[in-house]
């Protein structure tokens, strides 16, 4: 009778084995997740490639463009002309978010930078009166054109914050981005022709008027789409 239950307790011991190494293994849940969003705000329209590392720290990197072009924008007293804005601001750019309350995923702290490799202001002046100096009468074409070039090209650091998830809990979300480059400090170049043509001297006042000017505000809206 005792080797009948040894043996009954050995075939138990040896089925519940076989049955333990046959459960399936559960994968581990990875905390890794990637998405795609477009943006639009201060800093023009682009596009983000975002990769989470886990629940708190997220990675970007894109480009935004802004391409902006207007007509008489301001005028000078007693000095009949027509002028013409162009401000062109393309960047790369690679920041990281990180989220540090746990129960408040809602709210994320953003840094990194992003290298401006088109940042200029250009003003362009065309005279269009005719007026008379003594004896002589200038025309427009006596007067010539003016064209003032501001750049902030190069590297510029980022921070700000975040409003609403990065990644959507399902598949699309919109979040927000509020925060500032700090661009390098501007550089003027000034071209005029005819009478004109003695105003480059005045680059290096203008360089000093400029020399604060160099926040770049960002209020972005982010279409995220989640890939995985």
């Amino acid at each position: 009778m005792n080797k009948f239950y040894t043996t009954l307790i050995s075939l138990l011991i040896i089925s519940a084995g076989i049955k333990a190494q046959t459960q399936p293994q559960k994968a581990p849940v990875s905390d890794t997740k990637l998405s795609f969003q477009l943006q639009a705000g201060t800093q023009g329209v682009g596009g983000d490639l975002r990769y989470g590392l886990n629940q708190q720290i997220s990675v970007r990197g894109g480009a935004s463009f802004i391409p902006v072009k207007a007509n008489n924008v301001f005028s000078f007293s007693g000095f009949e002309s027509t002028n013409n804005v162009s401000v062109k601001f393309s960047n790369v750019h690679l920041w990281a978010d990180f989220v540090p309350f746990k129960k408040a995923q809602g709210f994320r702290l953003v840094a990194g930078a992003g290298y401006l490799f088109q940042a200029n202001g250009d003003i362009h002046v065309l005279p269009t009166g005719t007026y008379t100096v003594g004896n002589y009468k200038l025309t427009p074409a006596d007067l010539g054109t003016l064209k003032i070039d501001m750049s902030w090209k190069g590297v510029a650091p980022y921070a700000g914050f975040g409003l609403f998830k990065s990644f959507p809990n399902h598949r699309f979300n919109v979040n927000l981005d509020l925060g500032t480059y700090y661009l390098s400090q501007p550089k003027s170049n000034i071209v005029g022709t005819e009478m004109l043509a003695d105003n480059y001297k005045l680059e290096p006042q203008l360089n000093a008027n400029m020399k604060s000017y160099r926040w770049l505000p960002v209020a972005q809206l982010n279409f995220n789409f989640r890939i995985r």
